[in-house]
Order: C-alpha cells, then sequence, then structure tokens
C-alpha cells in the first residue's frame, strides 16, 4: 500500500494535469464564447487540439516529475501545447489566422505557465512563515 507521501505525489500529478485540461477548456470556451459562437456545441472541436498538444507535452517535458514546476514542465508544456494544438487545428481545417496564435500563445502562456508561478510563491510564502513560527 503506498504511503503517504506518495499519495501526496499523485494527488498533486493528478491535480496538475486536471487543472492545465481545465484552463484549455476554459480558453476554448471564452474563445468561442467571445466570437458568438455556441459554446457547447463546437466546445470539444475547439479544445482538442490543445488538449492533445497538452499530453504530448506531458510526455515530452515528463511533467509528473515536477508537475507544477513553472520552467522545467510550465514552459515546455505550454509551448508543446501551442505548437501542437496548432498543427493540429491547421492539419484538421480550423483556423490559425496569426492573431488568434498570438492570442493563444499569450493566453496559453498566462494559464499553464501562471499557475505554476503562483504555486511556487505560495509554497515558498508557506516556508517562509513556518520558519518565522519556529524562531
Amino acid at each position: 500500500m503506498p504511503d503517504a507521501a506518495h499519495r501526496a505525489g499523485l494527488a498533486a500529478i493528478l491535480l496538475a494535469a486536471v487543472l492545465d485540461a481545465v484552463l484549455i477548456i476554459a480558453f476554448a470556451a471564452t474563445g468561442r464564447a467571445s466570437h458568438d459562437s455556441d459554446v457547447w456545441s463546437g466546445l470539444w472541436q475547439t479544445a482538442w487540439p490543445f488538449l492533445a498538444g497538452l499530453a504530448g507535452g506531458w510526455l515530452v517535458t515528463l511533467a509528473w516529475r515536477a508537475p507544477s514546476a513553472p520552467v522545467r514542465t510550465g514552459l515546455g508544456v505550454w509551448a508543446a501545447t501551442l505548437v501542437g494544438g496548432m498543427l493540429l487545428r491547421a492539419a484538421s481545417g480550423q483556423g490559425t489566422a496569426l492573431p488568434f496564435v498570438i492570442v493563444a500563445a499569450v493566453t496559453l502562456l498566462i494559464a499553464l505557465v501562471g499557475w505554476r508561478a503562483v504555486a511556487v510563491l505560495v509554497r515558498r510564502g508557506r516556508v517562509r512563515r513556518a520558519e518565522a513560527s519556529v524562531r
């Protein structure tokens, strides 16, 4: 039976993967809504290329080894999600206009690297508070 540390590690990996996927789905839903499209009927069509890119990014970066690392994991996952998503969109006949690529790049960077940066800052704050309480 796995010990508590192992379970906590698995939970962190699962949480990171789910959070990444939810943020990509939110990105796709927001994009569809901003273009007066039916969000629900076309959500999968918009999201799947980026979700596939995300899966590739997790594999390439071995994200499960450091799921919340902004640079080591976040930047690689972001790049793979963006490039893979755009390539799959193009291959499936979906749009890849330059303004969309720019918006997607910035939005996904903020989402996929941003939450990881916030997690690092929160962890550092907790460590500092814990160290201060010991003194």
